[in-house]
């Protein structure tokens, strides 16, 4: 069976300490690690020095020096507990009850005493999934005590895991009773909303929504026309949720405190309830509807010359979904396919409206390569992401894994959003107005460092190339990505260079935008589905109505406008921003562990089956190989790779035999069988049967 060891290569623990208290920062914890986020750095934690502290506590921390002179953390205390429960499986030991955690990254069991009735209150038996309340915290000398709360239910659930998703992420389905009722009362009065002035009908213009196939609400709607001038005039219309939810009434609050909307697999847990995400604020074809309208007229290159930005009365002609939109610009054929038939549907739809829709998208598509080459003039950078998607049946169940990426079809509506978003975002800088600034800070010299250095030993990048992403310079960056394109490298460029990047962050206050290029951004775009949007609104309002009316009238008007008076959201908008920001993390998390439970119960169908991939992560739990056929990844753990000793090289990510002297690095190819799953933990363990040479080198 195969072991890791610790030889030169792979020692772990401090070796010298660099004592350096004080130190603040947020707890990451990964698979088979664990860092520290601080404003000096980002720093691994020592093996044994998280004591207690979980993924994402603000602690404080001691630096020592480490392996190979690094510094690494330690814990010293926890000074806020991001969570208040806990979800695992339930067990009895003795006197006491146990709750093993289901995430992994929670390292230590809880306990239940002897005197808490908990238990036997919610008929709870050993091996029932449970959320428990915490009541006293792990230490490195403690166990942790907890109190049951909640039966989640049995392994004969359907959809356990992804209810233990919710219960691990604190996430609720439905929508509270008082913002549901309030939301029901609300209703569409597209002419009273055109008394306001600065309202402007554009109800006769050709508007179309493309977005995915299964979306149920559409916040977007763009409209391309060419110019005279041989350039675009580019419409971004966005739903008014600003006219309908008012600053603190029931509806603000509520989605103010969930933040965003969260993509499950199976199902969406909407920031706004249905009345208004699905039917109001909800752009579908042929209703009239109230708007943010974001009017850009660009030259032939793809530059700005102008844009205006105002409240609009709309009425979206054609709704399309991506792939119907790529296959109108490929050019539809006869092969009979469900989006062939949409794609002509669509045709025909526009046609009705007077307009060409193909001539439509390839304007747009024009657009958007030129706007394209533009952002990556200025030193944007475009990561090649890859979205794995479990396609469920009627009863929840996976048919297929599906790997979405980057088409015609989503750049184009992309890059029309990131215009959007830059053109308000400047409009605000140039006001004065403190807004939700998204913000992207440039990655850590460190972090850099490290992944140039694994890049350039692979071969996929020279020493002039590696140097000069070691010095933080963006179009080094995206070349890297762009040669990459295309080539085995391309997924492990991506990965490691996105991973040495900083998280985007909301702020009150503009900072830039290191990825994009952009000396200022915001998010604009999606008011239904994100609350930083809707706040960006509301200041959108204000500002209008100061430039048409003038500063004193437009402050009488404010309520009207938003719900409040501007100094009421900015005496709080930091503390909105940070709330933002969380939850965003807590969003994007529980969507890609939702769709591990997917992946895995897929799996659970195919135990024995032989499957080819390519390695894309070694670390202490093992080689993590992304699968051909799918897109997925699963784990080869150390015990899974063959009956040798294993030693971890970190500095490189590989693994070598001892014995035969095999190296397992990133590309590595592999044929591996699947062994196990485990639904409830999203995880697909594999066994290697062969390795081949690294593809990379």
């Amino acid at each position: 069976m195969g072991r890791r060891r610790t030889g030169s290569k792979g020692r772990k623990g401090p070796v010298r300490s660099q004592h350096r208290p004080g130190i603040e920062g947020t707890v990451r914890v990964m698979a088979g690690r664990a860092e520290v986020e601080t404003a000096v750095g980002t720093y691994r934690v020592t093996g044994r020095g998280l004591h207690g502290a979980m993924d994402r506590d603000v602690v404080a921390v001691s630096l020592v020096r480490g392996p190979g002179g690094k510094r690494r953390a330690v814990v010293d205390r926890v000074i806020e507990h991001a969570h208040s429960s806990v979800v695992g499986t339930y067990a009895v030991a003795g006197p006491l009850g146990v709750v093993r955690p289901l995430d992994a990254r929670i390292k230590s069991d809880f306990f239940v005493l002897p005197e808490d009735d908990s238990a036997a209150r919610l008929g709870v038996e050993p091996g029932d999934i449970v959320a428990a309340r915490i009541e006293v915290y792990p230490t490195g000398a403690e166990s942790g005590i907890v109190s049951l709360t909640r039966l989640i239910g049995d392994e004969s659930a359907p959809d356990l895991g992804i209810q233990c998703v919710m219960a691990r992420f604190g996430l609720v389905d439905g929508y509270a009773g008082r913002a549901l009722a309030a939301a029901g009362e609300l209703a569409l009065d597209v002419e009273g909303a055109l008394d306001d002035p600065i309202r402007r009908d554009l109800r006769e213009r050709f508007l179309v929504t493309i977005d995915p196939a299964d979306a149920l609400d559409f916040d977007d709607a763009v409209s391309v026309e060419r110019t005279a001038k041989g350039g675009w005039r580019l419409g971004v219309h966005i739903a008014d949720v600003s006219h309908y939810v008012r600053w603190e009434d029931a509806v603000d609050l509520e989605a103010r405190s969930r933040a965003t909307s969260v993509y499950l697999a199976d199902r969406v847990l909407p920031m706004l309830p249905a009345p208004l995400s699905e039917d109001l604020c909800s752009l579908r074809p042929n209703e009239d509807r109230l708007a943010m309208t974001v009017d850009i007229e660009l030259s032939p290159s793809g530059s700005v010359r102008s844009y205006e930005i105002f409240p609009s009365a709309i009425r979206s002609r054609v709704r399309l979904d991506y792939d119907a939109a790529d296959a109108v610009l490929a050019g539809v054929g006869e092969d009979g396919t469900e989006e062939t038939r949409r794609a002509a549907d669509a045709i025909a739809a526009a046609a009705a409206a007077g307009a060409d829709l193909a001539r439509f998208l390839r304007d747009a598509d024009d657009l958007a390569r030129a706007r394209r080459r533009l952002r990556r003039q200025r030193g944007s950078i475009d990561f090649e992401t890859v979205e794995v998607h479990a396609l469920l049946d009627e009863e929840g169940l996976p048919q297929r894994i599906v790997s979405r990426r980057r088409t015609a079809a989503t750049s184009l509506i992309e890059e029309a959003m990131l215009l959007a978003n830059e053109c308000v975002a400047e409009y605000l800088v140039d006001a004065g107005a403190p807004a939700a600034f998204r913000v992207h800070e440039p990655p850590a010299p460190d972090a850099l460092a490290g992944a140039a250095r694994v890049l350039r030993e692979m071969g996929a990048l020279s020493p002039a190339q590696a140097l000069d992403i070691e010095a933080g310079d963006p179009r080094a960056i995206e070349a890297a990505v762009e040669a990459a394109h295309g080539t085995a490298v391309e997924p492990l460029a991506n990965a490691l260079l996105l991973r040495a990047m900083q998280r985007a962050l909301y702020k009150p206050e503009n900072e830039g935008h290191f990825a994009l290029g952009a000396p200022a951004y915001c998010h604009f775009t999606s008011p239904i589905r994100r609350y930083p949007d809707l706040l960006v609104h509301r200041q959108l309002k204000v500002q209008l109505a100061r430039a048409a009316l003038g500063r004193a009238d437009a402050r009488r008007r404010a309520p009207a406008l938003t719900g409040t008076g501007p100094e009421a959201m900015e005496r709080i908008l930091p503390q909105l921003c940070r709330h933002a920001s969380e939850r965003e993390r807590i969003a994007d998390a529980a969507a890609h562990a939702s769709q591990k439970v997917k992946v895995a119960q897929y799996f659970g169908d195919r135990i024995g089956e032989r499957v080819s991939g390519s390695v894309s992560w070694v670390g202490e739990l093992g080689a993590f190989v992304r699968l051909d056929d799918t897109g997925a990844e699963g784990l080869i753990r150390m015990a899974a790779l063959g009956d040798e000793w294993w030693d971890l090289d970190e500095r490189s990510l590989t693994i070598t035999g001892t014995t035969t002297g095999t190296v397992i690095g990133l590309g590595t190819r592999v044929v591996a069988e699947v062994k196990a799953v485990d639904v409830l933990r999203g995880h697909v363990d594999l066994a290697l049967v062969h390795a081949g040479r690294t593809a990379i080198h």
